[in-house]
């Protein structure tokens, strides 16, 4: 999955467009409700995340299940967060390492992670 894929499945997924706010190709994906990040897409040198030459990758960040997040990091495309809490997110590359299905699985839990709390009387408890 690439960038121009990835922003077009978020906007038919979430209804929402990539934000720009460092005047740069770095965009943050937000909840409309409440405005925090369930992604980032940034551009880094492959040597940031470890890997042995400096040619500048896309990787997206996502909030993550911290106990998945140490099995994930064990794959192939998958490295600590860039710049973000190495605890609650992950850097996924986006240079065709990682399938598809799973880049949108992923962003599927950190949108439900950092989506707005529900009261305790919108919780169904059946």
């Amino acid at each position: 999955m690439n960038r121009t894929s990835l922003f077009a499945w978020i906007k038919e997924q979430y209804k929402t467009d990539p934000d720009y706010p460092w005047n740069d190709n770095n965009a943050v994906l937000r909840h409309k409700e409440n405005k925090k990040w369930f992604g980032v897409v940034l551009e880094v040198g492959r040597d940031k995340l470890g890997l042995p030459d400096s040619e500048i990758t896309d990787v997206i960040n996502v909030k993550c299940d911290p106990f998945l997040i140490g099995s994930l990091r064990g794959q192939p495309g998958f490295h600590p967060a860039y710049h973000m809490n190495k605890e609650k997110w992950i850097s996924i590359r986006l240079d065709g390492s990682v399938p598809d299905e799973k880049i949108k699985d992923l962003i599927d839990l950190s949108y439900q992670l950092t989506g707005p709390k529900k009261k305790d009387s919108d919780k169904n408890f059946s």
